[in-house]
């Protein structure tokens, strides 16, 4: 059975689940788009090519490979895009949380299911209906959870609003001796540079003390100055709007020393590097098309706190 352990966002990984993007389907039609991004390449015909896509997970599994971690990989369902697993599901400490997605991708959380059962069925929680919950808005982060959200009442207008506010409330009961800090995230379902869909999208802690941000990411000042305080704005990389639209905060750390990152973020991996991150750099730009990059692509499941690897 899984020992799940996930206390922050850096630590170092042991178990991991990545996304796959065999299979993944014909390019959608453009109502069938469930964000800008994603619609903006539909319309141009750009939209990334399966093949392409394949190639880029694989790098990514390669690093895990390079590092001793394990990968689990999704069983593939025919013609169904399954590589954002950060979606369906989220580890906080030893819990595993079903995330309450877009109704339509259910079937990518049952292809878990291997994973399901390696886990304590005690340990997992499935929320009530009315919470709207998904990964790539929540990051544990030590004492606190992370939360992006939108709480205006136009909810419901917005397929790129993904965690209401009953969801911050389910996550105070349920992890009473975390702080649950929640941030209103920007809006958009036709703008992609003024539309954070998660909140990984506009910001991202690394290393220890350190964090990448995107200010018009976040719809309240003080909420984002907030952050500004609590890492410090000496040890903040602040991106710019066409940066965030390329997913430049959605890299992810193998360890507090180690981020794998998009091997065109020339500007972030040198300023990683600067600041003496091993940084892995892989193509990763035609996923990158779906409005979602590397944290989108993983569901950790056990990080601790053995010496690092460089």
């Amino acid at each position: 059975m899984l020992d799940l352990n996930i206390n922050d966002e850096t630590a170092q990984l042991k178990a991991v689940v990545l996304g796959t993007a065999e299979s993944c389907g014909p390019t959608p039609k453009p109502e069938e788009a469930y964000d800008p991004k994603s619609l903006e390449h539909i319309l141009a015909g750009t939209y990334p090519k399966e093949t392409d896509m394949i190639k880029e997970i694989n790098a990514f599994a390669a690093v895990f490979q390079k590092y001793g971690i394990k990968v689990y990989r999704p069983s593939v369902i025919e013609n169904c895009n399954q590589i954002f697993s950060r979606d369906i599901a989220f580890v906080v400490g030893d819990t595993f949380v079903h995330a309450n997605i877009l109704p339509d991708r259910e079937k990518e959380f049952q292809a878990i299911g291997h994973v399901m059962e390696q886990i304590y069925p005690e340990k997992v929680i499935y929320p009530p209906e009315e919470v709207h919950v998904e990964g790539g808005d929540v990051m544990p982060w030590h004492d606190y959870i992370f939360v992006g959200t939108y709480t205006g009442d136009d909810y419901a207008d917005y397929i790129t609003a993904r965690t209401n506010k009953a969801a911050v409330a389910f996550l105070k009961e349920h992890f009473p001796n975390k702080k649950v800090k929640s941030f209103e995230l920007r809006k958009s379902n036709t703008n992609a540079k003024e539309n954070a869909l998660h909140l990984d999208c506009c910001f991202q802690p690394i290393g220890t003390d350190k964090a990448i941000l995107h200010k018009n990411g976040f719809l309240v000042e003080e909420e984002y100055e907030w952050l500004v305080n609590y890492f410090g704005r000496e040890n903040i990389f602040e991106i710019t709007a066409d940066e965030m639209y390329q997913m430049f905060s959605n890299v992810f750390s193998i360890s507090p020393k180690v981020v794998v990152s998009e091997k065109s973020f020339t500007r972030l991996n040198n300023w990683l590097r600067e600041k003496g991150f091993t940084v892995e750099e892989i193509p990763y730009a035609e996923i990158a098309k779906q409005e979602g990059l590397l944290r989108c692509s993983t569901l950790p499941l056990i990080r601790n706190n053995e010496p690092l690897l460089a």
